[in-house]
């Protein structure tokens, strides 16, 4: 069984997850602590809940997603997993950053593609990669059949969506994936969104005002 913990974190109130199982084993989903207190704040959690950190996984590379990734890389020597698409989003995060005036240390190490179908194990659970662009063009979202979950970073939200006026998105593409890759997935499925609260396939298709 995997049990997934959500923290809100940085300006931007993105939400990083960190899922676990019982054996202690976990993953640490769209990093976005950027003060210290709250990389403090994950570390103390993952080591006083007795986890072992197994990947550091992307949805997507915008920068509220990736402020911790060299945090996590430094602590637990973690290698970074993406969709190959993402490298210029992820690349282009520093400037970004200066930007927004939120300036940060980029993650430089190696790089793990992640493709449509490709399965990441976590004990005798499992999640498969969904691509799911538009919002970036190398989004993808991580979904437990098992237990009908989905970490779904910036493409659904609680009566909302992702934005696509940002380097890289599309609006009718993001329309799509929402479409052809997740409403297909039972309407009990959870979905735990890069904001804001948690909501399901089946509350949204009834009540999201862009996908009428």
């Amino acid at each position: 069984m995997l049990t997934a913990t959500s923290f809100t974190f940085n300006p931007l109130q993105e939400n990083t997850y960190v899922v676990h199982n019982e054996t202690g084993e976990c993953c640490i989903i769209d990093p976005g602590c950027y003060f210290g207190n709250e990389r403090n704040e994950l570390k103390e959690y993952i080591q006083t809940s007795g986890l072992t950190p197994k990947y550091l996984l992307n949805t997507h590379c915008h920068l509220d997603h990736v402020f911790g990734n060299k945090f996590i890389h430094d602590t637990w020597g973690l290698t970074l997993h993406l969709h190959e698409k993402e490298i210029p989003v992820l690349d282009q995060g520093p400037a970004f950053g200066l930007s927004w005036g939120l300036p940060f240390d980029n993650y430089k190490g190696d790089l793990i593609f992640l493709r449509e179908g490709d399965t990441i194990p976590l004990g005798n659970d499992a999640f498969r990669v969904l691509f799911t662009p538009g919002h970036s063009p190398g989004h993808i979202a991580f979904y437990c059949q098992a237990q009908q979950f989905v970490l779904g970073g910036d493409v659904l939200f609680l009566e909302g969506i992702g934005r696509t006026d940002l380097p890289g998105g599309n609006f009718d593409t993001l329309i799509a994936s929402i479409r052809n890759q997740l409403f297909i997935l039972p309407e009990d499925t959870v979905v735990f969104p890069g904001h804001g609260p948690q909501t399901t396939i089946g509350y949204e298709k009834k009540h999201n005002p862009f996908l009428k």
